[in-house]
C-alpha cells in the first residue's frame, strides 16, 4: 500500500536513498530545529488524543475509540522522540565514543512497538464487537468534526516532521511523521465508516452496522504494515546492518584511489544520523609512511563522497606488490625494519645469485650494534629470497648533525683538471657549476653534468661513478664528489 508515505513525504523512504546527498547544516541550527518540530508533535498529539477520547466515548465508535488509543501511543512516542533527540545530539564521550546517536533508532524501536500493541488491542475490540457483543455507534457531527480536524492537524505535522526529519536523516522524527502520516489515512477510514453507519441507520440497512469495527480492522492494517517496514529499518540500525548497496558503491571510489593494491575489508554503522566507516587497505610495502597517510587521506575522500560527514577510520595493510622483482623483494624486506637500502645491485656467479647493498644507521651506534642489525637483516632476506645464496652489505653512517662548511673555494687549476676528465666522456655534454668547500678540513667537490635527455639511468650512474673515481685519483685531497646530472633541455631555458 503507497498511502502510508504519502504524508511523511521524502522522509520514508528508505535510508538507502539518502546516502550520498550532501549535508550543509550548523549542530546549532539542527538541534534547534529537530527540538522545535518535536516539541510542537508533542503538544499536537496530547490536542488530538484529548478530542478523540471525548468524542468516542460520547459516541461509543470503535473506531473513534481505536483512532484516540492509536493516538495516545503516538504521544507517548513524541514524548520519547522530545527526549531523545535532546539526547542524540550531544557530542560523545568517553563512555559514548560514537556518540549519543543510538538513541534515535532506540526511540523508532519503542515507537514502533507502541503502535503494534495498539493494533492488537483494536483486533481484540473488533472481534468481540463483530461477533460477539453488539455496540451501538452515535456517529454525530461533533464526531466527524474532529476526524477531520485531526486529519488536518496529523498533514500540518506529518509534512513538517516529514521535511526535518529528511533534512536532518532523524529516524526519530522520521518514525513520529510515519505515525502521523497513518493517521491521516486511517481516521479517514474511521470516518468513512461512521459515514456507513449513519447511512445504514437512515435507510435501515442492518449490517452497515458492522462498518465501525471494519473500519477499526483496517486502521490496525495500515498501522501494521507501515510500523512493519520502519521496524525493518530500525533494527537494521540498532543491528549496525549496512545500508544497501552502499558497500559496494564505497568499494568501487576506494578502488580507484592510485597506489592502493586492495580493499580488504569495509566496515559501516549508523548511530542516528551519522556514518561510521571502518576499511582496511594493501599497500605495497615499500611505500613510506608519508605515503601511507596520503593515500588515507585519499581514502577517506573517496568514503565520503558516498557517505557525507562519516567518521571514516583507515587501517594500510603493507603487501607486496603484484609483480615484484627481486629488488623489490629485498628493499621490501629491510622496509619492514624501517631501514634505508640503496644501491642494490645482484650478481649472477654461475647459477648463484650474489647482492650487494648500501646500508644507512643511525652514526651514533657501534660497529657491533650496527654489524648485528645488518646480520640479522642479511638472514631474514635470505629467508624471504631464497635465490640469493650470498649478502655483503656496505654499513654507512646516516647522518643526523648539520655539517659547518668552512668557506667555499674558487680553485681554477683543480676545476680545469676536472673539466679535462669530463672531456672523456662523450656522453657528457657540458660541465658546469663547479664548487670546492673545506667541511672540517676536508674537501668536497660539487658540479653539474649534462647529458642527452633519453641517456638510461643506469649508464647515466655508472658515468657519474666513473667520474668520481677519476677526479679521486686526479685529487687524492679530495674527500668527496658530489655529481649533479641534468638533462639538456633544462639548460637550453
Amino acid at each position: 500500500m503507497s498511502v502510508a508515505s504519502l504524508g511523511a513525504g521524502s522522509a520514508c523512504g528508505d535510508n538507502a536513498n539518502m546516502v550520498g546527498s550532501p549535508v550543509t547544516y550548523s549542530p546549532d541550527a539542527m538541534r534547534t530545529e529537530k527540538r522545535a518540530v518535536a516539541g510542537n508533535s508533542v503538544l499536537a498529539a496530547i490536542a488530538i488524543t484529548v478530542l478523540k477520547i471525548v468524542v468516542g466515548l460520547a459516541t461509543g465508535s470503535l473506531g473513534i475509540l481505536s483512532e484516540a488509543a492509536h493516538s495516545g501511543l503516538d504521544l507517548i512516542a513524541a514524548v520519547v522522540t522530545f527526549f531523545s533527540v535532546r539526547v542524540s545530539d550531544k557530542p560523545a564521550d568517553a563512555d559514548h565514543q560514537y556518540g549519543h546517536g543510538k538513541i534515535e533508532n532506540f526511540s523508532a524501536f519503542i515507537e514502533t512497538g507502541l503502535l503494534l500493541l495498539t493494533c492488537l488491542w483494536i483486533v481484540y475490540e473488533a472481534i468481540e464487537r463483530l461477533f460477539f457483543r453488539r455496540v451501538e455507534v452515535d456517529p454525530n457531527i461533533p464526531a466527524f468534526l474532529v476526524l477531520f480536524t485531526s486529519m488536518a492537524v496529523d498533514f500540518w505535522r506529518s509534512r513538517v516532521l516529514g521535511k526535518i526529519a529528511a533534512k536532518y536523516d532523524s529516524q526519530a522524527l522520521e518514525a513520529d511523521a510515519l505515525h502521523f502520516s497513518t493517521d491521516i489515512w486511517s481516521t479517514g477510514v474511521v470516518a468513512f465508516g461512521l459515514l456507513l453507519v449513519l447511512l445504514g441507520r437512515i435507510y435501515g440497512i442492518a449490517w452497515l452496522h458492522n462498518a465501525d469495527p471494519i473500519a477499526a480492522l483496517f486502521v490496525a492494517g495500515v498501522v501494521v504494515y507501515v510500523s512493519s517496514r520502519l521496524a525493518r529499518r530500525t533494527i537494521d540500525a540498532l543491528l549496525d546492518a549496512a545500508p544497501s548497496g552502499v558497500r559496494g558503491k564505497i568499494v568501487a571510489a576506494v578502488s580507484g584511489v592510485d597506489g592502493l593494491l586492495e580493499v580488504d575489508r569495509v566496515r559501516i554503522r549508523r548511530a542516528g544520523n551519522r556514518y561510521f566507516a571502518d576499511l582496511s587497505i594493501g599497500l605495497s610495502r615499500s611505500v613510506t609512511f608519508q605515503r601511507s597517510e596520503q593515500v588515507a587521506h585519499a581514502v577517506t575522500a573517496a568514503v565520503r563522497g558516498v557517505l557525507p560527514e562519516a567518521d571514516v577510520v583507515v587501517h594500510s595493510i603493507p603487501r607486496p606488490a603484484h609483480r615484484e622483482n627481486i629488488f623489490d623483494r629485498v628493499r621490501g624486506v629491510a622496509t619492514q625494519h624501517n631501514f634505508n637500502v640503496h644501491d642494490v645491485s645482484i650478481q649472477d656467479l654461475r647459477g648463484r645469485l650474489h647482492v650487494e647493498q648500501h646500508l644507512e644507521l643511525d652514526e651514533a651506534l657501534t660497529l657491533k650494534e650496527a654489524h648485528d642489525r645488518v646480520t640479522r637483516l642479511e638472514a631474514e632476506i635470505r629467508h624471504e629470497v631464497p635465490e640469493i645464496s650470498s649478502i655483503l652489505t656496505h654499513i654507512e653512517s646516516e647522518p643526523a648533525t648539520i655539517e659547518s662548511a668552512d668557506e667555499i673555494v674558487r680553485d681554477a687549476k683543480l676545476e680545469k683538471k676536472l673539466k679535462s676528465i669530463v672531456g672523456e666522456f662523450p656522453e657528457v655534454l657540458d660541465v658546469h657549476e663547479v664548487e670546492v668547500k673545506r667541511v672540517r678540513g676536508r674537501v668536497y667537490v660539487s658540479c653539474h653534468c649534462t647529458f642527452s635527455d633519453d641517456l638510461p639511468l643506469s649508464r647515466v650512474h655508472d658515468i657519474q661513478t666513473e667520474l668520481e673515481i677519476r677526479f679521486k685519483q686526479a685529487a687524492p685531497e679530495l674527500f668527496r664528489v658530489l655529481i649533479h646530472p641534468e638533462p639538456s633541455t633544462d639548460n637550453r631555458r
